[in-house]
C-alpha cells in the first residue's frame, strides 16, 4: 500500500523509519518531512495545517493510507478532509481531537465516563483562576485549555507565577496536585474497539533530576519494569474504553491513537492529560520495540478492523533528546550537526533539523532524538548514551538522567 504521513519531527521520522520496514508498504512519502525522513520516504512541501492541500496531495499520489502525527493538522480537520476525499486515515476527525485541542472539553468528556482524573475548575477571567488556585492550593496546576506544543502547563508553588499563567491564556483548567509518578499508555483505537501498546515513561523537565521549566519532553524508555501488576488492563477498562464509548455516543468515534498521560496515586491511576496523536518522545521507544508490522496495524484502525492486540520485541528502548541552546526559552536556529551515524545498537531521528548549503543543521528547539536498544533497560540506556556522546552541536544540551 502506498502510505503518506503528515508532520516533520521526531514522531514523524520514527513513523517513517518503521513503515518502512513493513512488507506492505509499498511506497512512503511525508510531508512536509525533514532531513532524517528524507533517506526513507518521499517529502513534499506541503503546509501540514492546510486540509485541502494535504488531501490533494493524498489523491494525486493515489494514497491508500495517510498517518497524521502531530496535534494542530488533527484540530483543524486534515483527517476529516482525506476521508472526504475517499482515502483511510489513522487520525481522529477534528471533533474527537479536541480531547487533545480542549483541556476543558476532556474533563467534560471524562466526568461523563466516570474516568479517574484530578478535581478541576475551567477559568476564563483572573479572578475564577484566583479562586481556583486557593480552592486546590499548592502545588499549583495551571493549563491552558488550547493546543500549547506541550508546554501549556505551569506546575509550580509559587502562587503569583501560577496566576501570571492563567492570566496570559484566554482559557485555563486548574486543576488539583497528583502525586505520584507519571506514565504514558497508547492505544490503537478504530472507532469501536482499542488495543493497547506498552508502558512507556518520558521526561517532562528540561533538567536533571526532573528541575527546570516543562519541555515537550527531553526523553523516554520502555517497557517498565517497575510499573504495577495489571495495570494496562486497569487503564483500558477504566479509562479508555469509557472515554471512546463516551466519544462515540456523541457521535464523535474515535480512530487513531488516544494517549492516555497518567499520575500513578495512593488511589490509583488518575488521568493528567489526553492527547490525540502518538506521544513524542515516546513513540520512538515504542515503535522501536513494535514487532507487528506498523502499517497494517494503522490502516486496521483507519477501516474500523483492528483485532488483536500488538506484539513487542523483548527488550529495551530508550531515547535521548537533543536539544538546541537556549531551549526551551529561546531556542538557537542554524548550527551544524555532525556525528549523526548509526552504531550496532543505537540510532538517530531527526526532530528538528534542516539542509543548508549540503549540511544538516538545527531548526527548533528538539533537534535529534538518539535511540538505544538492548536486552535490559541499562544496556539500552548505555547504548544511547554512547551515540548521543559522539554528536557535536554547538550549545547543545540533553539530560543525563532519563531511564536510570
Amino acid at each position: 500500500m502506498r502510505v503518506l504521513v503528515i508532520g516533520s519531527g521526531g514522531r514523524e521520522h520514527a513513523l517513517c523509519r518503521s513503515l518502512k520496514l513493513d512488507p506492505q508498504v509499498s511506497e512512503l512519502h511525508c510531508a512536509p518531512g525533514n532531513p532524517g525522513v528524507e533517506e526513507v520516504a518521499t517529502v513534499h512541501p506541503v503546509d501540514p495545517l492546510d486540509p485541502g492541500q494535504v488531501a490533494e496531495l493524498a489523491t494525486r499520489l493515489r494514497i491508500d493510507l495517510v498517518v497524521v502525527g502531530p496535534e494542530a493538522p488533527l484540530v483543524a480537520g486534515v483527517s476529516d478532509a482525506v476521508r472526504e476525499a475517499g482515502i483511510a486515515c489513522f487520525g481522529p476527525s477534528s471533533g474527537a481531537a479536541m480531547i487533545e485541542g480542549s483541556k476543558a472539553f476532556a474533563k467534560e468528556v471524562m466526568q461523563a465516563a466516570d474516568v479517574p482524573t484530578a478535581r478541576s475548575m475551567t477559568c476564563t477571567t483572573e479572578a475564577e483562576a484566583a479562586a481556583a488556585l486557593d480552592e486546590f492550593g499548592a502545588p499549583y496546576v495551571v493549563k491552558d485549555d488550547g493546543l500549547a506544543a506541550g508546554k501549556g502547563v505551569v506546575v509550580t508553588t509559587d502562587r503569583a507565577e501560577a496566576l501570571a499563567h492563567a492570566r496570559a491564556c484566554d482559557r485555563v483548567v486548574i486543576e488539583e496536585f497528583l502525586d505520584g509518578p507519571e506514565v504514558s499508555l497508547f492505544a490503537l483505537c478504530d472507532g469501536s474497539t482499542a488495543v493497547p501498546l506498552q508502558l512507556a515513561q518520558d521526561f517532562k523537565r528540561a533538567l536533571d533530576g526532573d528541575e527546570g521549566p516543562n519541555t515537550g519532553g527531553m526523553g523516554a524508555y520502555t517497557p517498565l519494569p517497575w510499573a504495577p501488576e495489571g495495570l494496562t488492563e486497569q487503564v483500558m477498562r477504566e479509562v479508555v474504553h469509557p472515554t471512546i464509548a463516551e466519544l462515540g455516543r456523541r457521535g464523535l468515534p474515535y480512530q487513531g491513537v488516544l494517549y492516555v498521560g497518567l499520575a500513578l496515586t495512593a488511589k490509583g491511576p488518575k488521568v493528567v492529560e489526553f492527547n490525540a496523536r502518538f506521544g513524542d518522545p515516546e513513540t520512538q521507544v515504542l515503535l522501536d520495540r513494535l514487532e507487528t508490522p506498523l502499517g497494517g496495524l494503522l490502516l486496521a484502525c483507519a477501516t474500523g478492523e483492528l483485532g488483536l492486540d500488538p506484539v513487542f520485541r523483548p527488550g529495551s528502548a530508550v531515547t535521548v533528546v537533543i536539544a538546541s541552546e537556549g531551549y526551551p526559552a529561546a531556542p538557537v536556529k542554524g548550527d551544524v550537526i555532525r556525528g549523526l551515524g548509526a552504531t550496532d545498537d543505537a540510532y538517530v531521528l531527526h526532530a528538528g533539523t534542516r539542509r543548508k548549503d549540503g549540511e544538516v543543521v538545527s531548526d527548533g528547539g528538539r533537534v535529534l532524538n538518539v535511540v538505544g536498544h538492548g536486552p535490559d533497560q541499562e544496556s539500552a540506556r548505555r547504548a544511547a548514551y554512547d551515540l548521543a556522546g559522539r554528536i557535536e552541536l554547538r550549545g547543545s544540551h540533553h539530560r543525563t538522567d532519563i531511564a536510570r
